[in-house]
């Protein structure tokens, strides 16, 4: 009898266990509804032959990063209305905004993971659909904030192979030089023509495509990660900033508050930028215009020319990087809109040239920011 028992309960953990792992392959899609409008919040100076730059601040939610198509879908409607404005061309620099890749952890899970409210539980959804990747992840997973760092680990390769085709194709389709936005992964690296990633930490890194969809250059990491995210992402100092040549000139890339130093400017300055490109992204509904948070994790804010709270968030963004960039080169900050859970994203993005500060009209949803070079 005890063996029956022992048979039988044998059987009936077998096969739950089965069930699991039949369950945890099924992704079926919901039903899905995008607003395809962008507003033109910015355009400066006249058409030349020296091109653009043309920043897009798309406004995404979970549902977008569901599968491919759609977030393809939805920027290459952003650029398909910028190229009916006549202001797309083989020499327009595009910017994407920070974190536009790092979203990608998201892509082909289950219908709950979009529809639940806020991010813990669409976390819980990812590490009960992915047991086996979640669990490998959480064995090599460094940093304070282990469990953040496994999220995206687990799908790392997945996202590097991803965030090339999507925005690799994208440059390509449209013929245009297109900076990346940001994406996390460990230690990535461009290997003849191919994003790749490596086993060491987490980097927040843009990547620029040229218009033949090939990267140019290696992967920029930020260089001083602000904020909770110090918890599992590593300042990339240890890599220097670059410099890569586009048709519109040469282009650098800070990003997000990699903006506010000075020094940042000086090194690319040092290697003849024309451009640079910064993309954000500013969490929290509402943010911009909240008293400004600083960097709280960072020693080198202590060197900043504001301090916490005496300033709104859309001051702060503006004089600091304003101040930092003073003539070096014409620059760009765009901003990263949209709700992912409880997380939104706002801000307005802005442009600099030759020390003159131009910001654009506020509006609600996407928006273009256009600066004729």
């Amino acid at each position: 009898m005890r063996k029956l028992l022992s048979g039988a309960f044998a059987l009936v953990a077998f096969a739950m266990l089965c069930g699991y792992g039949f369950w945890t392959q099924e992704r079926p899609e919901g039903h899905y509804l995008s607003d395809l409008r962008i507003e033109l919040a910015l355009d400066e100076g006249v058409p030349g032959e020296r091109g653009n730059l043309l920043g897009i601040e798309p406004q995404l939610f979970p549902s977008d990063y569901q599968n491919l198509e759609r977030l393809h879908r939805k920027l290459s409607a952003y650029l398909e209305q910028a190229r009916a404005k006549g202001l797309v061309n083989p020499r327009t620099v595009v910017i994407l905004p920070e974190h536009i890749g790092t979203w990608l952890w998201a892509r082909g899970e289950k219908n709950e993971l979009y529809q639940v409210t806020h991010r813990r539980e669409a976390w819980q959804w990812l590490e009960l659909s992915n047991p086996l990747r979640y669990g490998l992840a959480m064995l090599a997973a460094t940093g304070d904030d282990r469990r953040a760092d496994a999220h995206l680990r687990m799908k790392a390769g997945q996202m590097a192979e991803d965030y090339q085709q999507v925005f690799g194709g994208l440059a390509k389709e449209f013929g245009v030089t297109l900076v990346a936005g940001s994406i996390v992964l460990p230690a990535p690296y461009v290997d003849r023509g191919v994003l790749r990633t490596g086993s060491g930490p987490l980097f927040n890194t843009s990547l620029v495509f040229g218009g033949d969809g090939v990267p140019l250059g290696q992967p920029q990491r930020q260089q001083y990660p602000d904020s909770e995210v110090r918890r599992y992402i590593q300042g990339g100092h240890g890599q220097p900033l670059q410099v890569v040549q586009t048709p519109a000139g040469r282009l650098g890339v800070l990003v997000g508050s990699d903006s506010w130093y000075p020094d940042n400017y000086r090194t690319l300055a040092a290697q003849s930028a024309q451009l640079i490109a910064n993309p954000v992204f500013l969490s929290g509904k509402d943010s911009w215009d909240m008293p400004w948070r600083g960097n709280r994790h960072q020693p080198l804010a202590a060197g900043l020319t504001l301090r916490q709270g005496e300033a709104s968030e859309r001051t702060a963004w503006q004089r600091l990087t304003l101040a930092a960039s003073g003539q070096y080169a014409t620059s760009m900050s765009v901003f990263l809109r949209g709700q992912f859970w409880e997380l939104g994203g706002d801000g307005q993005g802005f442009a600099n040239r030759a020390g003159q500060h131009l910001a654009g009209s506020a509006s609600p949803g996407a928006r273009l920011l256009n600066l004729w070079l």
